[in-house]
């Protein structure tokens, strides 16, 4: 049965209005509200994924117009991705009842959270580029409100940093946005892929495309635009970070799948641009992961890690072409695995915070040794995100694996022409993929073997920490369960369950292709997992316990702390964007200065020579030549009035300068907005020209 599109993205937008009133008169009947918005959300998005599911993803897409600027569809990818946002959205929006149990602003975090929840659910269901990028916006607003809900000094810096990426990712992609429609005439999703076949190759095209990659890989978080992640996470709520890590940055990566499998499919090129990206981010990530001793932080740096694993699928699916069945099914996995893993680690790092209010990990050192659900929990989503077999996130690893590894076979065959990475390059892939699995292994036991294995310095603290027993309530730990549950399910059932899944979002980035079944656990596939676990366990025993601990004093046998080695230099914000935005300031600033003074000397050298017998003509001493000619003409007809009929009573006014400081006053309330519209103005306008003249230049 098909829906009103417009009803799942509306509802919730609308319920938080409801939430917001509820919450000023009873906070108790405001949670159960905001809890039955997200639980009907997702029972209305589960009436349109089950029969995509029960259909193996045959059954056909629809869209659906509801005006010139939105435009919604329905497809088995789509529809997945919306039910799955809805549910994560649930779990964090029951969880936050007791996590925001003392804090302020509560209403306005409900009000925010809704709205965030409808915006995202319209990226998903967009059918064309403008819908996308309408919806887009508005989760990138909305959810700024989370990053800053604390409003301390560091949570409005990260913050600021979170608009201005978004606000300048945003600004690129709509140049992008103009650029594809002068080319192609249509913004269409669904005709997109033949409409850009026509023009291969095409300069525009591929301005269009990196235009459109920017905007979108900064919301996902792919490195050099990465450098929100590792500050908004920290500050944010856990059940804000759940959603930003584990649904905001996918709807980046659904813009990046847009793009890739629409705008440049089959493009050899593209993916190899696409799967450098992925490396470099991979890396980033897990090298500053390994680094942070900060609980969110360190899955923050992982989410960086993640998605520069999501893009070099993305990347293999550009270089396989038609052949793209394990690249394309592999990325769609690792998303979904991604959002769960993230999901159960960021509320288990938030029952940490919501009982000691502390995230170093020399702080909460020995915390969860007596808690075995909680160490539990974080265990699965410990190792699924490292891809250890059985778990879910050994799947997605391993098709992105086998993908590089077909892509390998058929350059040695001669079968695939090389792009530009050669056989030698490829395999240098496949080893940096391996790699930054057994990064993510050692900084997740670094994480794990800290909270729930060792023991905290102080022995009194110790205690206290045993001696706590219920670190949460039944409500949340029934969702951090049934969480769990779904990828550790996923990994003992890969093909009756993510084969399935698999089958309903592939025809978004690819062809028609026949269910794939893969012998996951087979000796050829366990290998490079294996290599890459091994890699992760070396790591951790001889990287992260020598060098990145430290014993607290000079006595043997003393403890071993954690040691921040949170490299300034890497830093790109503080290191290279601020100061190069101060050096173009300083350049500009210099350049207007000099232009400025150059035409005041020039100025005062005409009026010196050329004009200097012209006559001066007179200044008004207030108002303008209107304003004194209506003056003089009122006044005028004062006198008269006074002599004939108010002798006794004169008309004393004067209108010239009566309408002087009307006019006067009419001019700075005009200054005022104008300096606050104009700079925006000026932006917006500069960046239409620009626009418009690469196109007639082109």
């Amino acid at each position: 049965m098909q829906i009103n599109l417009l009803v799942p993205v509306l509802y919730p937008m609308l319920g938080a209005f409801i939430v917001y009133g509820i919450g000023r008169k009873n906070k108790k009947i405001r949670d159960y509200a905001a809890d039955f918005v997200v639980i009907s959300e997702l029972v209305l998005l589960l009436t349109q994924f089950i029969p995509y599911l029960a259909a193996g993803g045959e059954k056909s897409s629809y869209n659906q117009v509801f005006s010139p600027m939105v435009h919604l569809g329905m497809d088995g990818f789509r529809a997945l991705y919306a039910s799955l946002a809805a549910f994560m959205w649930m779990v964090s929006a029951c969880f936050s009842g007791e996590y925001f149990k003392h804090y302020r602003n509560r209403n306005r975090y409900y009000l925010f959270l809704l709205w965030t929840l409808g915006a995202t659910v319209g990226v998903f269901l967009s059918a064309d580029l403008f819908t996308t990028f309408l919806f887009f916006e508005i989760a990138s607003f909305t959810s700024y409100v989370w990053v800053a809900q604390d409003e301390k000094r560091e949570s409005l810096k990260a913050a600021e940093t979170y608009l201005a990426i978004a606000v300048i990712g945003g600004l690129v992609m709509l140049m992008g946005l103009f650029l594809l429609y002068n080319e192609t005439g249509t913004l269409e999703i669904s005709a997109l892929r033949t409409a850009c076949a026509k023009h291969v190759g095409d300069k525009k095209m591929v301005a269009a495309g990196v235009c459109l990659f920017f905007g979108f890989a900064a919301k996902a978080g792919a490195v050099p635009l990465h450098v929100w992640l590792p500050k908004a996470h920290p500050v944010a709520p856990a059940p804000a970070s759940a959603l930003l890590s584990g649904i905001l940055t996918k709807i980046g990566m659904f813009g990046v799948l847009i793009v890739s499998s629409q705008i440049f499919y089959g493009d050899g090129k593209w993916g190899t641009f696409v799967l450098a990206i992925g490396v470099l981010t991979m890396l980033t990530g897990a090298f500053l992961a390994l680094f942070s001793v900060d609980l969110k932080r360190t899955l923050a740096c992982s989410s960086v890690s993640q998605i520069g694993f999501i893009l070099m699928g993305t990347g293999m699916q550009g270089l396989l072409g038609e052949e793209n069945t394990l690249a394309v099914r592999g990325t769609l996995l690792y998303m979904v695995n991604h959002s769960l893993f993230k999901l159960v680690l960021f509320l288990a790092a938030g029952v940490i915070f919501m009982n000691l209010h502390k995230l170093n990990l020399n702080d909460i050192r020995g915390f969860g040794r007596k808690k075995p659900f909680l160490q539990a929990v974080f265990l699965g989503g410990a190792l699924g995100i490292s891809g250890v077999p059985l778990f879910s996130g050994y799947i997605s690893k391993t098709l992105i694996h086998e993908s590089i590894v077909e892509y390998t076979e058929l350059l040695e065959t001669g079968s695939a022409p090389a792009v530009l990475f050669g056989v030698p390059a490829m395999q240098l892939v496949e080893w940096l993929f391996l790699i930054g699995g057994g990064m993510t292994l050692a900084y997740m036991l670094k994480l794990y073997i800290a909270v729930f294995v060792e023991k905290n310095e102080d022995d009194a603290l110790q205690r206290e920490y045993d001696e706590k027993k219920r670190e949460m309530n039944r409500v949340n730990r029934m969702l951090l369960l049934c969480s769990a549950f779904l990828f550790l399910l996923s990994g003992l059932f890969p093909n009756r369950i993510f084969g399935r899944l698999a089958d309903m979002g592939q025809s978004f980035m690819g062809p028609e292709i026949p269910s794939l079944s893969l012998a996951y656990f087979s000796l050829e596939n366990l290998k490079g997992s294996l290599i890459s676990l091994t890699i992760g366990v070396l790591l951790y025993v001889f990287f992260v316990r020598t060098c990145l601990m430290r014993k607290k004093t000079k006595e043997r046998g003393a403890l071993r702390v954690y040691v921040n080695f949170r490299n300034e230099a890497l830093d790109l914000e503080n290191v290279v964007y601020r100061p190069l935005l101060s050096f173009l300031d300083l350049v500009f600033s210099t350049i207007f200065r000099v232009c400025d003074k150059f035409l005041d000397t020039l100025l005062l050298f005409l009026r010196k020579t050329i004009y200097r017998d012209s006559g001066i003509p007179h200044e008004l001493e207030e108002g303008t030549a209107v304003t004194h000619t209506i003056g003089v003409i009122l006044d005028d007809g004062k006198l008269v009035i006074n002599k004939l009929f108010r002798k006794k009573k004169p008309i004393k006014v004067s209108f010239q300068h009566k309408l002087a400081m009307l006019n006067e006053e009419l001019e700075e309330n005009n200054t005022i907005i104008g300096r606050s519209l104009s700079f925006g103005l000026f932006m917006f306008c500069m960046g239409l020209v620009l626009t418009l003249g690469y196109m007639l230049w082109g």
